[in-house]
């Protein structure tokens, strides 16, 4: 088994318990010394996940997202179906940004994980107060996405692809 596998492990044996997993016990299952169990925690925390080291034993509080940043193109009225197909799947539309030939990269943070949230959005481009940022590309734009594991961001992109917004 090696370092990548063992750190899998250890978070599979954190998520399934019902409290703290001492250091000395998950030595113990994947054949190691407790030191190596302390830099594997310390690798698994720079991966973003957040593991609190109380007196019991380590406990993982929550889990790091995958994320991924898919070119698309659409029109302007089919911002909602887009959007609504990330979230939909359990996604979280992260920002969107366009590469520009004269500006270079716009990125502007959005947020948006419920169809509310959508709603919202469309809502106020339609009010004319603003424009879709997509609008200064012809379309073509660039979303980052945020799920629970990279299986939902396939599903996404599949989606993605079957209703023809995805760029090669």
């Amino acid at each position: 088994m090696d370092g990548k596998e063992r750190r899998q492990g250890i978070l599979k044996v954190m998520r399934e318990g019902e409290g703290p997993v001492s250091g000395e016990k998950l030595a113990k299952l994947f054949g190691v010394s407790r030191q190596v169990i302390v830099q594997d925690i310390a690798l698994l925390r720079a991966a973003d996940y957040e593991i609190l080291a109380t007196n019991r034993g380590y406990l993982c509080i929550s889990q790091a997202e995958a994320g991924r940043v898919f070119h698309v193109y659409h029109k302007n009225e089919e911002i909602a179906e887009e959007l609504n197909s990330i979230v939909d799947f359990g996604g979280t539309v992260v920002d969107v940004f366009v590469e520009h030939e004269s500006y270079g990269e716009l990125r502007v943070p959005l947020d948006i994980h419920t169809r509310r949230e959508v709603t919202e959005f469309v809502e106020n481009i339609r009010s004319g107060n603003s424009s879709p940022l997509m609008t200064i590309t012809c379309g073509d734009h660039f979303h980052t996405v945020r799920a629970a594991s990279e299986k939902i961001l396939d599903e996404i992109q599949e989606e993605l692809g079957k209703k023809g917004f995805l760029r090669e």
